[in-house]
């Protein structure tokens, strides 16, 4: 994993791939990255450069696991300095259907490294509005990284969600199959 940033002329890097036309896309296993150039694979590759150009502080792209499938990104997201999570550092997959952006991206913290959170399951998944039934098209990534981060930052206590045993043992992959109701700082789920 690396950060990604504006390259100079002389700078070579894995994740130039990305800056370049879509349809002249190379995965690092040398395979051409196919985009049919459909309205969701556009919108796609322009959060992409947007997130790569102006990432949000402590946001960067695993570019080799998005030059191998568009669909699927991996975000690392360090811990806000002054937070209870500052100097740790951690990993979301977002997962994209030919439905986004009207249809929210599937997110996950994954790794060794899950967030220890009221609102995150030792799974990864995560309980955010903005992730199911307050998903608008105006949203994007960014937005979505942003309101993580901003999750982790306003913690108080680090622990995990009350039901966290019952509901690993018995949820389904897809955080998304997951009815939330929401109830101001609390939250009850189904599954």
């Amino acid at each position: 994993m690396f950060k990604l940033g504006k390259f100079g002329k002389k700078e070579k890097s894995k994740c130039e791939i990305l800056t370049i036309l879509p349809n002249d896309c190379v995965a690092k296993n040398g395979k051409k990255l196919i985009l049919d150039n459909t309205r969701w694979e556009k919108r796609l590759h322009k959060e992409l450069m947007s997130l790569i150009s102006e990432p949000p502080p402590g946001v960067t792209v695993d570019a080799e696991s998005v030059s191998e499938n568009l669909s699927e990104w991996k975000i690392n997201i360090d811990g806000v300095e002054g937070t209870l999570y500052e100097g740790e550092h951690f990993q979301l997959l977002f997962k994209f259907n030919n439905k986004y952006p009207f249809d929210s991206p599937e997110v996950t913290f994954i790794g060794t490294n899950i967030p220890i959170h009221p609102h995150v399951y030792s799974n990864g998944h995560i309980c955010l509005s903005i992730l199911t039934e307050d998903w608008s098209p105006a949203l994007s990534v960014q937005s979505v990284c942003l309101s993580i981060s901003s999750m982790l930052s306003s913690c108080k206590e680090k622990k995990r969600p009350a039901d966290n045993t019952i509901y690993v043992k018995t949820c389904n992959k897809n955080p998304k199959k997951t009815k939330w109701w929401y109830h101001g700082k609390f939250f009850l789920m189904s599954f």
